[in-house]
């Protein structure tokens, strides 16, 4: 990455360009190999929003107005944002439910699907609670029916199985930061065969479908990133998900009136806790203030939480909606600081408790 700072644009013809030109050839092979994919079929982009936005977007927009789309109530805001659009343009629009484990049902998938069903678009895994999806399921059941379907894997990149034709997905997320890259490099997998609009229009990039010149530092990085995910990628998993049983162990047994939201299959560095009778942002705040980093299972705005919208789909009553706490571990989290932490937060707990609240008077 460094060296490639001084490399010229990729789009160049001089002998510069297309040194650097060779070494985004390169990153996109290693990519593409690692994706078990083509190399046609990866388009970089800067972030998993773009990508998302140009899965949908695109998809949507080359099938023509009139065309519906299927997603789930749990998905992230550069999914429900770009369905909102679709909707303004004229777009059918289905947004399924999920169960109180946030997953989506089979059956109700298939049900919803239509003769001008064009596209389906599901997360891997959630972004607030790490719930994994069943999406070779759900992908199965959208080639039967001929919709392509896409899935945002962003959240998954360091922990779960990538590849394109394991998931049986046409259109796949992901986005460098996740897998231990930069930030401000994505790319968007896009099966060979299917039709995707542009988004964006300028010099062409990336065969006409994204256009914008080429974060090649960024694009690097990722290559590398992914590279190595890939390799330690179980025994990163494994270890880390018994720190994160340990310390919700730890913390379920010494804190009363505690629930795990979406408890179900996990990715192994998330845990959400609600903790009744604590307003999120309260906590938060005393966690901040004892060095531990973590966030509230909701977006706030001017200082006011918003409940989650992934906990409201789920059906949790919204007394565990505004105590909800997401910890999400890394490779470098160590047991000495899962174990500090669950020392912490019952004393937090119990200095922010609202009585009335735990009687449910408030």
């Amino acid at each position: 990455m460094l060296e490639s700072h001084e490399e010229y644009n990729p789009s160049s013809l001089h002998a510069e360009g297309r040194r650097a030109r060779a070494a985004l050839d390169a990153a996109r092979q290693r990519i593409a190999t690692a994706l078990g994919a083509a190399r046609n079929e990866i388009v970089f982009t800067s972030s998993g929003t773009e990508s998302d936005n140009l899965a949908i977007l695109g998809v949507a927009r080359a099938a023509g107005a009139g065309a519906h789309v299927v997603s789930s109530a749990t998905e992230h805001h550069a999914v429900l944002g770009a369905l909102d659009r679709l909707q303004e343009e004229g777009f059918e629009i289905t947004v399924l439910p999920v169960g109180v484990d946030g997953r989506v049902d089979a059956g109700e998938f298939e049900a919803a699907l239509r003769p001008n069903t064009v596209l389906a678009s599901v997360a891997y895994a959630n972004n607030e609670t790490g719930t994994v999806q069943p999406i070779a399921q759900l992908s199965a059941i959208a080639r039967r029916r001929g919709v392509a379907f896409h899935t945002d894997a962003v959240q998954a990149a360091r922990w779960l199985s990538l590849a394109p034709n394991e998931l049986g997905v046409d259109l796949l997320t992901l986005s460098a930061h996740k897998a231990g890259g930069p930030h401000g490099a994505g790319l968007l997998y896009v099966r060979s065969g299917v039709p995707l609009a542009p988004i964006s229009y300028g010099g062409g990039q990336e065969s006409g479908r994204r256009s914008g010149t080429h974060n090649l530092p960024g694009i690097l990085g990722m290559a590398a990133a992914f590279d190595l995910a890939a390799s330690e990628r179980k025994r990163a998993a494994s270890g880390v998900a018994a720190l994160r049983d340990r310390f919700e162990a730890a913390v379920c047994a010494e804190v009363p009136d505690v629930r795990v939201n979406g408890a179900g299959e996990r990715l192994p560095n998330f845990l959400n806790l609600s903790f009744a009778g604590v307003e999120s942002i309260a906590l938060l705040i005393a966690l901040d203030l004892a060095g531990v980093a973590a966030s509230a299972g909701s977006a706030c705005t001017s200082g006011s939480p918003e409940p989650s919208h992934v906990l409201r789909a789920m059906g949790i009553e919204e007394r565990w909606q505004r105590s909800a706490i997401r910890f999400t571990l890394g490779t470098e989290t160590s047991a000495a600081e899962i174990d500090r932490v669950a020392a912490l937060v019952p004393s937090l707990v119990s200095g922010l408790r609202d009585p009335a609240a735990l009687r449910g008077d408030g």
